[in-house]
């Protein structure tokens, strides 16, 4: 009886002790994903990659509404989203965020989008079209479909902003293999969506690129501008790789779809 007894207690140990393992093992966290190298033995990012979400509309959440020309329907509807702003409300100043009502109510003839402008920084990352990473070891470029964009990421040879412009100028470091680049030098023109959210020349742009698995980078970017808000903000999003056969970028050139909406008024009566 007493060795039977020890013989099931012994049974009993040996369950409990792999089932324990079994347990350890699975809540043992996965280890952390290690992206290809590129030549110089950095995270390397190339490919095609685009945003999936409806920040390009409002980064604020938000909910379905119509759009800027009503005539057309569900076209230009407002598309409904979570947005991609962190902590809450943007924290404008109360100038600005009279401006910024300003903007959304004249939104179809002020969005500098919608008139084939660049898009700024980081409207340029969630647009509802592709881009391209190109990497090297002192360059990493940014090339947008949206009317030919181009980013220049200097890791090499950095140097404050010569002047101020529509995409900023923007310098770049490695923390292991997430990207960051600090970017300033903007103008006070572009807007980071089509509801009029808008920023200042002062706009300083942090921004951290992560890749988590072969086909998907976090993207985090984090807004600070004196000017326009009390306090700094930051906007999160997953970007995935294009997977599509032959992915490429094509060419979308609008100028030429804009140019009756900028000129027309100029143009003579009766021709």
């Amino acid at each position: 009886m007493r060795t039977g007894f020890r013989l099931l207690t012994l049974l009993a140990a040996g369950a409990l002790a792999v089932a324990s393992s079994v347990l350890l093992v699975a809540q043992a966290p996965a280890p952390a994903y290690r992206a290809p190298r590129a030549a110089d033995g950095k995270a390397n990012l190339n490919g095609i990659w685009q945003a999936l979400n409806e920040a390009e509309w409002d980064i604020e959440g938000h909910s379905a509404a119509p759009g800027r020309v009503q005539a057309l329907g569900a076209e230009d509807a407002v598309v409904p989203g979570l947005g991609i702003v962190e902590g809450g409300p943007l924290p404008y100043l109360p100038a600005a965020a009279a401006k910024k009502k300003a903007n959304f109510d004249k939104r179809l003839a002020s969005d500098p989008v919608v008139k084939c402008y660049l898009p700024g920084v980081p409207r340029a990352m969630y647009l509802p079209q592709p881009f391209q990473i190109i990497q090297s070891q002192k360059h990493i470029m940014m090339a947008f479909q949206y009317a030919g964009a181009v980013r220049t990421i200097y890791m090499a040879d950095q140097t404050p902003a010569p002047a101020d412009s529509w995409m900023g100028w923007s310098n770049g470091k490695w923390e292991g293999d997430t990207l960051v680049v600090d970017s300033t030098g903007f103008n006070d023109l572009s807007w980071f969506d089509r509801a009029g959210n808008f920023h200042s020349d002062a706009l300083h742009v942090v921004e951290r690129i992560t890749p988590v698995s072969a086909d998907l980078l976090n993207y985090e970017a984090t807004i600070d501008d004196k000017k326009v808000f009390s306090r700094p903000w930051k906007m999160s999003m997953p970007i995935y790789r294009r997977k599509d056969k032959g992915a490429r970028l094509l060419e979308f050139r609008c100028v030429e779809f804009v140019e009756d909406l900028i000129y027309g008024a100029l143009r003579k009566q009766g021709r």
